[in-house]
């Protein structure tokens, strides 16, 4: 199971940081003996670890190498590969950045690194045979991709970060097989 983690983004609205975004401590963690802070993205690692990847596949952009630092090494039995997306032009190309790695039938997971969600099992309760997008909902949903949904809760429409958003549910996560 492959994870796809897009993170080529300059996160221009809190800058100016130090480094990168998805690195920003929140929380702690216990590491052996010793405490240690949690960086953002380490939420969603630990979610896809726990749902079964064995592969993580940063998407990093220039001056992202202290992600490739943090994770080179791998995350508990996923190992990491690094994929570099050359210009920022957005999500979608970060994501497809990553297909050369996907088996057909292989399941992938994709989610943002700077968003917490919650239960931590989430995927897990995601089918593997078909694009699922694990939803919340947020007072501001202009800042983010609201997921408006028919009556059988089917995707009808993405609305990327839309000032008037039909609906304040958007999207942290999705699950799909392969061969999508």
């Amino acid at each position: 199971m492959l994870g796809i983690v897009p993170a080529a983004g300059r996160g221009s609205r809190i800058q100016p940081l130090g480094f990168s975004k998805e690195l920003l401590p929140v929380g702690s963690r216990i590491d052996g003996q010793t405490e240690r802070p949690c960086a953002v993205s380490e939420y969603l690692v630990r979610r896809m670890v726990h749902a079964g990847v064995d592969k993580i596949c940063f998407i990093i952009g220039s001056g992202k190498s202290d992600i490739l630092e943090y994770y080179a090494a791998g995350y508990g039995e996923a190992a990491a590969l690094f994929v570099v997306q050359p210009n920022p032009v957005g999500l979608c190309d970060a994501i497809f950045r990553a297909a050369p790695l996907v088996a057909f039938d292989e399941v992938v997971l994709v989610g943002l690194p700077d968003t917490i969600w919650f239960p931590e099992d989430g995927f897990c309760h995601l089918p593997d045979d078909r694009l699922s997008f694990l939803l919340f909902p947020v007072d501001r949903p202009e800042f983010f991709d609201a997921v408006v949904v028919d009556d059988h809760e089917r995707v009808i429409e993405i609305q990327v970060k839309q000032q008037d958003a039909a609906t304040n549910w958007v999207w942290g996560a999705f699950k799909m097989p392969g061969q999508i």
